[in-house]
């Protein structure tokens, strides 16, 4: 019986903890950078090559993106690890998801009377409990940065203000937009991760052959896009924080 769970499949327990099938997948990922970590500080050499070369690339093209945004390579440098962490865990688990044996390794067990497949390994992202989680550290990441840039009060004064009634009420709605970025965040990238999981178990199940090819090849793209677009709307909210007022209006 095919069924497409919206919620992460419980695998297993330790001491009491659920481990989903998305937190496993998750594991893998952390694994993977060890791993390749590993292997790019053992082999540094002068003149890049293989995977080093690709990962100065990847650096360098993160780093002038973020430099574009920031104003400046200093800055870009600054935050760049937050970024490239954000950036690289989206865009790797999304991949992880396509690889063979995502959603078609796993076990039985009966739901309310019959046999369904749970997948052993299934993509991060169509986690909400993920993407969620990811949106909180992003948000809270740019307001710590933000108070450690321009002061506590002077970052607070962006949101409380009494001025005037114009500047409280923006502030205000400055203030709640923060949480709306939360909320933004995490169902955007979980919609389009998890629409195309949908979109890939739907052609594998109906015509398992050829046709799923090209479905392949979008989310290839799509899972870019989206690290992408997350990494760089929290690029852009930091660049916010972390300028005054004052200073964001004379450079407009």
């Amino acid at each position: 019986m095919l069924e497409i769970s919206i919620g992460a499949e419980k695998i297993f327990e330790v001491a009491g903890f659920p481990v989903t099938n998305t937190l496993l997948t998750s594991w893998l990922v952390v694994a993977f950078f060890i791993i390749v970590s590993q292997l790019i500080v053992r082999k540094v050499q002068l003149i890049p090559a293989g995977i080093q070369n690709v990962s100065e690339f990847v650096v360098e093209g993160v780093l002038g993106l973020m430099g574009g945004v920031l104003g400046s390579r200093s800055i870009a440098e600054k935050y760049f690890p937050l970024i490239a962490t954000i950036f690289l865990f989206i865009i790797i688990s999304n991949w992880f998801g396509i690889l063979p044996g995502f959603g078609s390794i796993g076990f039985h067990e009966m739901r309310e009377g019959h046999e369904v497949f749970v997948p052993m390994f299934r993509s991060v992202a169509s986690d909400l409990n993920v993407t969620m989680a990811l949106a909180i550290v992003s948000v809270f990441s740019i307001q710590f940065s933000g108070i450690v840039a321009i002061g506590f009060a002077k970052h607070m004064h962006k949101y409380f203000t009494l001025k005037n009634p114009v500047q409280s009420a923006v502030g205000l709605l400055e203030f709640i937009s923060e949480i709306a970025k939360m909320i933004s965040f995490s169902f955007r990238l979980f919609g389009n991760v998890f629409a195309g999981e949908v979109l890939l178990i739907i052609t594998g199940f109906l015509v398992p052959y050829f046709i799923p090819v090209p479905f392949l090849f979008l989310e290839i793209f799509v899972g870019f896009i989206q690290a992408l677009v997350f990494a760089m709307l929290t690029v852009v909210f930091l660049g916010m924080a972390i300028t005054e007022h004052g200073v964001e209006e004379e450079h407009h």
